[in-house]
């Protein structure tokens, strides 16, 4: 006799619950994808003790006739595919036919489903698969699903459910993300009672998503649309201040389902590029539309993953029209906010962005690529930065009450210039020695050479900006007629200088030269295996490696322009990059790259210059193509306006 036999239909779909039904969640989202294929314009959703106890989706789409009724909760049944080609075209959320038994099959279920608005509807009761009730009774058009004591009859899987908080939690995110993929249906959902979530269905996404994330987040967002020839991609995305520290504030959706792609948050963060810091990320709600048949939605049992046809072009797309939406934007955070009486000092506490400016994540061209020639800048560096005042100092600050015998805070250095200490009343500390040390030429040279003249270039809105002081050695001070300015010297340092070395490591074959003096790096030896592989990598960015034995290389030539001293650093860093990278590109290789560079060379925190160097770097920064982050994404200025001081001061209330 075989050992081999069918299973008993309700242990299949206790089974088959296994994978469907993972927690209340998995439950939620099941109930409200059938409501929403049905056509519904309004969903009500309520909870209790995090779904466990109580989970129920009324909604006033098309109801279920009495024989359907049956039909719904037996496996496998579904109205929404008949054929094996309806696969490749699927155009709904649920249509799988495994979900409403197998919650059944671990609860205890209620339908109440009407066709019409006449008042007449069919009830069915469900207990752990077992039908316990069916008849008529009273209740509006749509369908009404009750799920009680979730689990009651799988004790091992109740144990592992989470905290109520938990749980509510992973409530709350299916209901947020199904508001954000239908904002024409007024979602209300709540939870032992109190209302978390009330939409108004009227189709604005900004409105769901003030519901969501606050009035703050949606005044940040930004429209994205564009039509492509295969797909099309509406939604928001917020500008560069409203950031999370994870992934969870993206939402991905396709074809009206929210999913988890890489394929899509991906191109999303590489348009982010520059313009976030370190383990942020956006607030962006994306939803992507293409024929069924471009995208396989049938490749996970939650239908949480899915797999496109033209991955590569949809990449390419999604990141070109996230550039375009951040493109027209002004990236400088204003501080606002005040501190209560009982605390003396104002602090930032609160940033916005304000003045739209042309498109800043263009190719960098244009005022960095036109950075004078070596001579040319060294040359200007002689006759209008005085090398003398150009020093690396570190700076005892004085009470705020200490003045100079005269008063003056506008005291003239030495030199008869302004000076970076005037009216402290205290003289720089330059640590070991009583003179300055003399910054190298190089360090200086992009940045305070004198701004090209490009009349091609199109005119950017960066504020014009006039030097008033430095801050700690560290903070450029400037003013306008909206505000005070506060610059980071050395973010916008680096900014001037990525836009430089960007456009340089864009024209290798111009820019190496042989050291007189080789560098040897050495290496373990899988990373010398790895790193002779991709030679090849190297020279396209102007550095050429030579084999030297022993798992060493030697460094033969450079691009001339590297940060003079720093040749053996980049070089070992751009190794140590390639060997943890998978997949490189030159694209990649060029950005790491600048970087390296950018950071080597630009001026340090905590280092005096003159109001002539500041001057120019400040109008350097002007002339970048996106002169409102550093390339780490870390902010550059800072705003305060002028009402915002009056503020401040009681001058206004």
């Amino acid at each position: 006799m075989g050992i081999i036999r069918p299973l008993d239909e309700h242990l299949a779909n206790q089974i088959a619950a296994g994978e469907v039904v993972e927690r209340p969640a998995s439950v939620l989202k099941e109930l409200i994808e059938n409501a929403v294929d049905a056509g519904s314009t309004r969903i009500d959703i309520s909870a209790e003790e995090g779904g466990l106890t109580l989970l129920r989706v009324a909604d006033d789409g098309l109801g279920m006739a009495a024989d359907d009724l049956m039909t719904a909760f037996q496996r496998h049944a579904t109205s929404k595919i008949s054929t094996a080609k309806d696969l490749f075209q699927i155009a709904t959320l649920g249509f799988r036919g495994e979900a409403l038994p197998s919650i059944a099959a671990v609860a205890k279920i209620r339908c109440v489903s009407a066709l019409d608005g006449s008042g007449l509807a069919r009830f069915l009761e469900i207990e752990g698969g077992v039908v316990k009730g069916e008849g008529e009774t009273n209740a509006p058009q749509g369908t009404e699903m009750t799920v009680r004591d979730l689990f009651y009859n799988t004790p091992a899987r109740l144990k592992y459910m989470k905290t109520i908080q938990t749980e509510l939690g992973h409530l709350s995110d299916v209901v947020y993300r199904q508001a954000l993929s239908r904002p024409d249906i007024a979602f209300t959902f709540r939870h032992n009672g109190s209302v978390l979530l009330r939409t108004a269905g009227t189709g604005d996404l900004k409105q769901v998503v003030a519901g969501i994330y606050g009035t703050a987040a949606a005044k940040a967002m930004l429209e994205v649309k564009a039509e492509h020839l295969d797909y099309s991609l509406t939604g928001v995305t917020a500008l560069p201040v409203e950031t999370r520290a994870n992934r969870n504030a993206v939402t991905v959706l396709v074809n009206g389902r929210y999913v988890r792609s890489q394929a899509v948050v991906q191109p999303l963060l590489q348009a982010y590029h520059t313009l976030l810091p370190l383990h942020r990320f956006p607030l962006s709600v994306l939803h992507l539309r293409m024929h069924p048949t471009l995208v396989d939605v049938n490749v996970h049992p939650a239908k949480l993953e899915v797999r496109f046809s033209k991955e590569n072009e949809l990449r390419t797309f999604i990141e070109q029209t996230v550039k375009e939406a951040l493109g027209g934007r002004a990236y400088i955070p204003s501080a606002t906010a005040v501190r209560t009486a009982k605390q003396p000092s104002y602090v930032q506490d609160q940033i916005r962005f304000q003045v739209p400016v042309s498109n800043p994540m263009e190719a960098v061209t244009g005022a960095a690529a036109e950075t004078a020639s070596t001579a040319e800048a060294a040359a200007v560096s002689e006759s209008t930065t005085p090398r003398e005042t150009i020093a690396e100092t570190r700076i005892a600050y004085p009470s705020p009450s200490v003045r100079t015998p005269s008063g003056n805070p506008q005291a003239a250095s030495a030199s008869g210039r302004p000076s970076a200490f005037a009216g402290t009343g205290a003289k720089p500390d330059f640590g070991r020695s009583a003179t300055p040390e003399k910054v190298p030429d190089s360090v200086w040279q992009a940045a305070f050479a004198a701004p090209p003249e490009d009349k091609q270039a199109e005119p950017k809105e960066f504020p014009d900006l006039h030097w008033i002081g430095q801050l700690h050695g560290t903070y450029i001070v400037a003013q306008n007629e909206t505000g005070l300015y506060l610059i980071d010297q050395h973010a916008a340092h680096e900014r001037i200088n990525y836009e430089f070395y960007y456009d340089k490591f864009g024209r290798p074959e111009e820019a190496s030269q042989e050291l007189l003096l080789p560098v040897t790096l050495a290496f373990a030896p899988d990373e010398y295996a790895v790193l002779r592989e991709r030679l090849p990598m190297f020279e396209s960015a102007g550095v050429y490696l030579e084999e030297f034995g022993g798992n060493t290389f030697i460094v033969r030539a450079v691009p001339h322009w590297f940060p003079q001293g720093d040749e053996a650093d980049i070089v070992r860093e751009i190794a140590d990059w390639v060997l943890t990278e998978r997949k490189i590109d030159l694209h990649a290789l060029r950005e790491k790259a600048a970087i390296l560079c950018s950071c080597k060379a630009s001026i340090k925190a905590n280092q005096a210059q003159t109001r002539e160097a500041g001057e120019r770097l400040l109008a350097r920064l002007g002339q970048c193509r996106q002169p409102y982050t550093c390339p780490h994404g870390r902010p550059i200025v800072v705003s305060f306006s002028t009402y915002e001081l009056e503020k401040m001061f009681k001058r206004v209330m």
